[in-house]
């Protein structure tokens, strides 16, 4: 939690934001994640096995 992530979203560049909590599944990884315009956050599931189905990815250090 509190990690700097970057978020894939429809039609858009990569959006920066910070993970609040995570939930494990057999199928993937979901992260709440707080953005600019969805401060309370909003959840993102990484699909376990397919690249495609990643949307969550952890933010280059600066």
């Amino acid at each position: 939690m509190n990690d700097r992530v970057t978020v894939k979203t429809d039609g858009g560049p990569r959006r920066s934001g910070v993970v609040l909590a995570v939930e494990e599944f057999s199928e993937g990884t979901m992260y709440l994640v707080s953005l600019e315009d969805y401060p309370l956050g909003i959840w993102f599931f990484n699909e376990s096995g397919h690249q495609d189905g990643i949307f969550v990815e952890k933010a280059e250090q600066d």
